[in-house]
């Protein structure tokens, strides 16, 4: 019976032990993910408030920095379409767009490679649209070049920048390569009117997407950055 007794408490105690751990556990969980979470949400409000002061001159043309609704972790530069109006059909910039990117670019570039940005950022997409007139395949095929000729034009203004010396903009052009990408979305998502029509001319559009890095995404920088150190400190 004392066995049994021996038994019984020593089974009850692990149990006990097991179910304490396993709290523990959870609420170490919990406090990673709300560490986490609280590191994403700083690391935006600082992207969002370094672009929001470099784009100020620009804000009276209508450009906007905001949160992708879908998204947490994106930040969408929101360019009107009078800046870069597309024509039905046509992925020619017109020239208020190529004026418009003259300025825009370099001032977006620089502060996107900034030291205190750059390790935040994971990639800017430059996402074109299309309105839905016209076959689908085309709309895709037309979005895509849209993006193309965006970035394209960006870099071109760029390089002929009189804001940066040589070295500051080789840098910043190869960031901005590492960083950039263009995609086409076609007539997926069309802006509308409040009536419900379709607003054509405003569907017509591109869109800067930037994406704020993770935090498993930095953290796997951070071990990559001292590994290396590490193998280099053993040759």
């Amino acid at each position: 019976m004392a066995a049994e007794h021996e038994g019984s408490g020593l089974a009850s105690s692990l149990t006990d032990l097991m179910t304490s751990l396993a709290v523990i556990f959870i609420l170490l969980l919990v406090a990673m993910l709300n560490n986490q979470r609280q590191q994403a949400t700083e690391t935006r409000k600082l992207v969002v408030l370094r672009l929001q002061t470099a784009l100020e001159k620009f804000k009276l043309q209508g450009v906007k920095v905001e949160s992708d609704p879908k998204d947490p972790l994106v930040l969408l530069v929101i360019v009107p379409e009078d800046l870069l109006k597309f024509d039905q059909g046509k992925s020619d910039i017109p020239t208020a767009g190529f004026n418009f990117l003259q300025i825009f670019a370099p001032k977006f570039v620089s502060t996107a490679c900034s030291t205190e940005l750059r390790d935040g950022i994971s990639s800017i997409v430059v996402e074109g649209h299309a309105s839905s007139e016209g076959k689908p395949s085309d709309n895709l095929s037309l979005s895509q070049r849209r993006s193309m000729a965006v970035i394209q034009q960006s870099l071109a203004a760029l390089d002929s920048s009189g804001e940066a010396d040589t070295t500051t903009k080789e840098f910043e052009g190869k960031c901005f390569l590492s960083l950039i990408s263009a995609t086409g979305r076609g007539n997926a998502e069309p802006i509308y009117k409040e009536n419900g029509e379709e607003d054509r001319p405003h569907s017509r559009r591109v869109v800067f997407k930037i994406r704020i890095k993770s935090v498993e995404e930095r953290k796997e920088i951070v071990e990559q950055t001292g590994l290396n150190r590490l193998e280099q400190g053993s040759h």
